[in-house]
């Protein structure tokens, strides 16, 4: 998807100038577009960061691996990792609808 060609168009026609159709016509119109599919791919890729431990990259289960590894509490660990998973999720979830709340408005 793409804001329409036309959208310029009409906003040039009715006396704006360039910066304020891209201002007030075409860039809110491309946020309504982008904003949801980059902040879930935010969150897809904030899901998949397990994957970097693979790479050699300390993140949130490396540092859960580390911490396990010097006070042999693993369960305890790990319920807080998996908690600190779901508020980060949970957060961005609910920043992505009040985005598009906003948006649509």
């Amino acid at each position: 998807m793409s804001v329409d060609k036309g959208q310029m168009e009409a906003a040039r026609s009715n006396g704006l100038s360039y910066w304020q159709a891209m201002r007030y016509v075409v860039m809110p119109q491309g946020m309504r577009i982008t904003v949801p599919s980059l902040i879930n791919q935010f969150i897809i890729t904030l899901k998949d960061t397990s994957i970097l431990q693979a790479i050699g990259l300390v993140e949130l289960t490396q540092t859960g691996n580390l911490i396990v590894a010097r006070t042999q509490q693993g369960f305890q660990i790990w319920a807080i990792v998996a908690i600190i998973y779901l508020v980060m999720i949970t957060l961005l979830t609910w920043l992505s609808n009040f985005v598009q709340s906003k948006i649509k408005a």
